[in-house]
């Protein structure tokens, strides 16, 4: 059986060849064509056929007009089309597929292959690291965390997905300024107050610290350089102040992790700073020896960048402490030393860029081959409608306030819809449905840029949002179970007549449900799930006027009610499938 994505590239290499050949009748070199001058391409409009192959990025080579290069392809190319034709529209060559074939191999390995469909072997034997979430433990999560947080376990999911072995690592900023400003805010005004003592989750409690320490500093001009000093402490391994420092720590990240389980986000291997900036020290240190960084009167190093178009860093104070970027270089090799990557994904804010790059520059002044293979995948600000979220101020918008607040929506939304009875347990659906909307959400826009999360949006049930992907999952699934023919119950791999699948519908859904494959593969290259939830919403719209306009399980003909379900199933797999590759739950009823 060929695939959809192989249908793709077997015709992609036909067009190449064909273009090759015709460089060789002219005498030009056949080299020069490449194949990532040929791209397939789904037209605009269904009757311009099912493929196109645009041929603009020829006319150089081949030193003819595009329109002229796409007939002489056109009319090599269709004697060796089995059950499909093409045709030339200036520049582009059209093609349109055997429908029958191809609905029978999609719907066929779609049931053979289940929870696996959609899988590529594009990264097989590739060594994928990716870092996300990284929290500080002065705070509980909050939105800008939860971007960050889901934007990396898909960018995992979809890397794994095709072939690679990932390595997911979380990075607890557990030591630094920030963290001191908590404690001594706790030493001034705790008296002995515990979570427990309180009735407060454990990371909001210490986060509360943190605001009031900085109205603390705004009235008093000594606070800041109690907290510098409590660091310089720390690190002297002052014992009165590593046990507050461990007791405050374990508060932050037990709530943190309460969160990663609400969320569904896990990690394979926790660093933690306190454990790596004294490496990063020590390799910075190294680097002066070796002439690479330069030391500043005052005692501090720092790194020349004018070759790379900037000015210059430092990497440790006068004092010996160290930076952030400091204790990413030890973290960094640490990594590498303990799982050598092919690649490490840095799912950071797209404000660190600055930050990134002088760290990779960094690394390579120390003889780091491998910190070529070093990627930042930044991200945009996320913000609510009300305005931007400041965390010292205590302005931000709280991972779990949010989470239950859109988990509130969804259950009153389940009541107003009368679907008590249906779904059960109305509190565990409205989780998942919140959990759908989330990440939906969060996801559907592009990594790079910024975005507004509205909640009132996020939780419809209609529109580009998870819960119509939830519920319109639940909705085939409710029909597949309902459906009462021998036809319905049949084997999910047995033959069905394929030509009775005639409707436009039917093969629009067809073509999008084989592309599923090309779009894992295309969201893996480009590190973006914002390619798979707009082509579940895609799937989802067309099953839904296709749903509207024909009976599938009520369809009176048997082999023609057999073959609508079997695509029906095809859609809520591959529905499925997808949703799990962003974070959504795929919901049974709803």
């Amino acid at each position: 059986m060929i695939a959809m994505s192989e249908i793709r590239q077997h015709l992609k290499q036909q067009i190449v060849e064909q273009l090759r050949a015709m460089a060789v009748d002219a005498g030009a070199d056949p080299a020069a064509i490449t194949d990532e001058m040929v791209q397939l391409e789904v037209p605009p409009r269904p009757e311009m056929g099912d493929l196109a192959a645009p041929l603009f990025p020829l006319a150089r080579v081949m030193r003819q007009p595009p329109a002229a290069i796409a007939a002489a392809v056109s009319e090599r190319l269709e004697p060796l089309l089995r059950g499909a034709s093409c045709e030339h529209a200036g520049a582009y060559i059209n093609i349109r597929l055997d429908r029958v074939a191809v609905a029978a191999e999609v719907i066929t390995r779609i049931a053979r292959q289940g929870e696996k469909y959609g899988r590529t072997d594009d990264l097989a034997g590739t060594r994928v690291m990716v870092e996300f979430s990284c929290p500080n433990t002065n705070k509980p999560l909050h939105l800008g965390h939860l971007r960050n947080d889901i934007l990396g376990e898909s960018v995992a999911r979809i890397l794994s997905a095709n072939g690679a072995d990932v390595r997911k690592v979380n990075l607890i900023n557990d030591r630094g300024i920030h963290i001191c400003k908590s404690m001594l805010a706790y030493q001034q005004f705790g008296n002995g107050a515990t979570p427990d003592s309180e009735g407060v989750k454990p990371d909001h409690f210490v986060g509360t610290y943190y605001v009031r320490f900085n109205r603390w500093a705004a009235e008093n001009a000594d606070a800041e350089k109690r907290a510098r000093d409590m660091l310089q402490q720390w690190e002297n391994g002052e014992p009165g102040v590593l046990e507050l420092w461990k007791l405050m720590n374990g508060w932050a990240v037990d709530g943190i992790w309460q969160t990663y389980r609400r969320t569904g986000v896990s990690f394979d291997q926790v660093y933690f700073e306190s454990q790596t900036y004294e490496a990063g020290r020590d390799e910075v240190l190294r680097g002066l020896q070796q002439g690479v960084f330069y030391r500043e009167q005052d005692g501090s190093i720092w790194v020349d960048l004018e070759s790379i178009g900037l000015d210059r860093k430092v990497l440790l104070r006068g004092d010996g402490t160290s930076l952030y970027l400091t204790q990413d270089i030890g973290t960094a090799i640490a990594r590498h030393r303990d799982w050598p990557f092919d690649r490490l994904i840095y799912v950071v804010a797209s404000e660190q860029r600055y930050h990134f790059t002088v760290l990779f520059h960094v690394l390579k002044q120390l003889g780091m081959q491998w910190a070529d293979n070093l990627f930042h995948l930044a991200y945009g600000m996320v913000n609510l409608p009300e305005g931007k979220m400041k965390s010292r101020e205590g302005t931000v918008v709280d991972a779990d306030d949010l989470i239950a607040r859109l988990e509130e929506m969804a259950a009153q939304e389940i009541r107003a819809k009368g679907r008590e009875d249906e779904v059960g347990d109305v509190a565990a659906t409205a989780a998942d449905v919140a959990l759908g909307a989330l990440h939906y959400y969060l996801l559907q826009v592009t990594p790079g840029k910024d975005m507004v999360f509205d909640p009132g949006e996020s939780i419809s049930f209609n529109g580009n949002t998870g819960p119509y992907l939830q519920y319109s999952g639940a909705r085939i699934s409710s029909m597949l179970r309902k459906a009462a023919s021998e036809a319905a119950q049949a084997q999910p791999d047995a033959a069905i007549d394929a030509t009775l699948l005639a409707a436009p519908e039917e093969w629009e859904l067809v073509k999008r449900l084989g592309e599923f494959p090309h779009i894992v593969s295309l969201a893996g290259r480009q590190y973006s799930p914002s390619i798979v939830t707009s082509y579940l919403y895609d799937v989802t719209k067309t099953f839904s006027r296709y749903y509207h306009d024909y009976p599938i399980a009520i369809e009176k003909d048997p082999p023609t009610r057999a073959a609508r379900l079997a695509l029906a199933r095809s859609v809520a797999q591959t529905l499925r499938n997808g949703c799990a590759l962003i974070g959504i739950p795929f919901l049974e009823v709803m």
